[in-house]
């Protein structure tokens, strides 16, 4: 299985890294296939787990100490990729709030410059060749440094299953946590936006959720049964588009989204059983936990609803579906994802004010909204005051809208049509 690291030209690669089991497979195999330098990356994007063992399990590996990088992007990931992605009202065919797929342009982003700081010649991912996330990875890769190697261990290993990775895995004395070295029952992926499972007990559409998945002990929302009998009510505060404070006190970006990812999960807020449309050509079926997003996404429309001029909040809802496939499909880096940030930007100069949300077992509903951009009139939508709103105006424009429909009409009945 080896390969001569000569003829494979690679002298160092950044390995994006978790520690966990999959990862460390990847890390040995890297070594005795490549017979190359491993540099490891480990990013914090809010999943909400201890990351400094990735260190000493790196460490153990023989990476050498400048080798190691576990880096905390939390900020970054809210306030450059979830924020701007928000002011869109993005959704992923009309549901998903896109928590993976947001995530990989900036840990491809890190490792390119991870691999110029210390001059690796090639990148390495642990996505599988079913997903989407090697397109995701590798697109951002090549767009950020064209020449790049890239490595991806799932379409060259000859492993064909878990069996033979566990086996792999002892073979190299790789430590296996407890009940690792057994099928899982499903996989996630978490970040501070969300978190993901798929597969096995998920692989049938036609099942409800089981509990080992929506109730197991990391999740991110609770179930509406066990959420509490009472109503919450939250303020969110909005300027040029982004959240800025919650109940009135300001936060950074990330700690923003991780105050209401608190807040959703205890009135149940933001589960989502989803089947989707995979870039790659197949459908999936996953449970989506985005307690956070879901009321983030709620805020954000209802702002707009009261500062965004009618023509530029229906043509954002025309460019919405096409901003996020470019996400979905893993092109956050291209010219037609900026063209479209830079309008959608554009648009968000004057959202800014206060939104009144109610939560209650897993429904957000809106209780008020106000701003000083507002373009609500009370004396125009009144019914006890005109308001400089004159109502035979409307006689002429309908007249005018319905010209075309009399003379078709017209020569419908000339010509026998309509009898």
């Amino acid at each position: 299985m080896a390969k001569d690291s000569k003829k494979s030209g690679v002298k160092k690669v950044v390995l994006a890294y978790s520690g966990g089991l999959d990862t460390s497979i990847i890390l040995k195999w890297l070594q005795e296939t490549y017979g190359c330098e491993i540099v490891t990356f480990t990013a914090d994007l809010g999943q909400g787990e201890e990351l400094e063992p990735a260190r000493a399990k790196a460490l153990a590996m023989g990476v050498k100490p400048q080798n190691i990088f576990i880096d905390d992007l939390r900020e970054e990931f809210v306030r450059d990729f979830v924020f701007p992605m928000f002011r869109a009202n993005t959704l992923y065919e009309g549901q998903y709030l896109l928590g993976t797929s947001i995530a990989r342009p900036l840990i491809a982003k890190r490792q390119i410059e991870i691999a110029a700081l210390v001059g690796a010649d090639a990148v390495c991912h642990g996505a599988t060749g079913k997903g989407n996330d090697q397109v995701r990875f590798e697109v951002s890769y090549y767009a950020l440094k064209p020449d790049v190697k890239v490595i991806a261990p799932w379409r060259e290993w000859s492993f064909q299953g878990r069996p033979d990775l566990i086996a792999y895995a002892k073979q190299h004395n790789i430590p296996i946590a407890a009940g690792k070295d057994q099928e899982a029952p499903f996989s996630i992926d978490a970040n501070l936006l969300h978190t993901s499972s798929e597969g096995l007990v998920l692989e049938d559409p036609d099942t409800e959720v089981p509990d080992v998945v929506s109730k197991r002990a990391d999740r991110r929302t609770l179930t509406p049964e066990e959420a509490p009998d009472k109503a919450e009510t939250i303020s969110l505060e909005f300027e040029r588009g982004d959240l800025v404070a919650l109940d009135g006190k300001r936060l950074k970006a990330h700690e923003l989204l991780a105050a209401l990812n608190d807040i959703g999960k205890k009135h149940a807020i933001g589960g989502l059983d989803l089947v989707e449309n995979r870039y790659v050509g197949m459908k999936s079926r996953g449970y989506y936990e985005t307690p956070g997003g879901t009321i983030l996404w709620h805020g954000h429309r209802a702002i707009e609803s009261i500062t965004l001029d009618r023509g530029a909040m229906h043509l954002k809802d025309e460019l919405m579906p096409r901003y996020a496939s470019i996400i979905y499909n893993g092109f956050w880096w291209t010219p037609e994802r900026k063209m479209l940030q830079a309008a959608i930007d554009a648009s968000q100069e004057s959202v800014t004010g206060a939104v009144k949300l109610k939560l209650y077992k897993g429904g957000v509903r809106v209780v008020g909204r106000s701003s000083p951009y507002s373009l609500y009139s009370k004396a125009l939508v009144g019914f006890d005051e005109a308001g400089g709103y004159n109502q035979a105006d409307a006689e002429g424009f309908i007249k005018l809208n319905a010209l075309r429909l009399r003379i078709a009409a017209e020569r419908d009945r000339r010509l026998g049509k309509n009898e």
